[in-house]
């Protein structure tokens, strides 16, 4: 008798020739990567961030929980909310809680405090990791494992996502981030866990002259 909790996996081998040009082309793709801060207002059909959403939603998570929501926002004026409030904690941040030695290493990207992109892009895709089942009544609060470990995972194939499909991204983080819970109406099961801003680059967009840690310093092998 089969066992339904179980199905063929559906794998295809490639032959290594294959394998090997698919790889490289992968990488040479992803090292075009940039995170973007300057951004065009040109409209982003809205079915290919979702698209970008539904591949992070394939990631792997521990015990199969899929502990992550997120939340597509495009209306002006509740990303005008989440701009202020953002600028309100980065703008603290910047002139009282960070130390000099992370103004420093941070000098070089040119930020302050702060944050038109927020406004400008077409839309911000808002991350909420959950902690626990959603919809579970208090007293039966289901228990979600390696929350972090799984909606990072998330994150970084939703920006290869983005990236694959033409589109630019930023990664933006501000602290603390309860306010966006409170601006998007989350449930208390949910935490902002990171907010990604996406759309077209800005006509003449540049960014940072940085270098990448080659192969050697990022992997050993034994």
């Amino acid at each position: 008798m089969s066992d339904s909790r179980f199905v063929e996996l559906e794998f295809r081998e490639l032959p290594t020739d294959t394998m090997r040009e698919r790889a490289d082309e992968f990488f040479r793709e992803m090292s075009r990567r940039r995170s973007v801060r300057d951004f065009s207002d040109r409209p982003v059909p809205r079915e290919i961030v979702e698209l970008a959403v539904r591949t992070a939603g394939t990631a792997p998570s521990g015990a199969h929980k899929q502990p992550w929501h997120f939340v597509l926002v495009g209306d002006a004026d509740l990303k005008r909310r989440i701009r202020d409030a953002a600028e309100i904690e980065e703008r603290e941040s910047y002139e009282r809680r960070m130390p000099p030695a992370w103004l420093e290493d941070l000098e070089p990207l040119g930020t302050d405090w702060h944050k038109p992109f927020l406004t400008t892009c077409p839309w911000l895709v808002v991350v909420f990791s959950q902690v626990w089942g959603a919809g579970a009544p208090p007293a039966d609060k289901r228990k979600h494992y390696y929350v972090q470990e799984s909606v990072g995972i998330a994150v970084g194939m939703l920006l290869a996502a983005l990236h694959q499909s033409g589109l630019a991204s930023l990664t933006h983080t501000p602290s603390p981030m309860t306010f966006l819970q409170r601006v998007l109406d989350r449930p208390p099961n949910e935490r902002a866990y990171m907010l990604v801003a996406t759309g077209y680059p800005a006509e003449g967009c540049r960014v940072p002259n940085l270098r990448r840690k080659p192969l050697e310093d990022l992997l050993t092998v034994r």
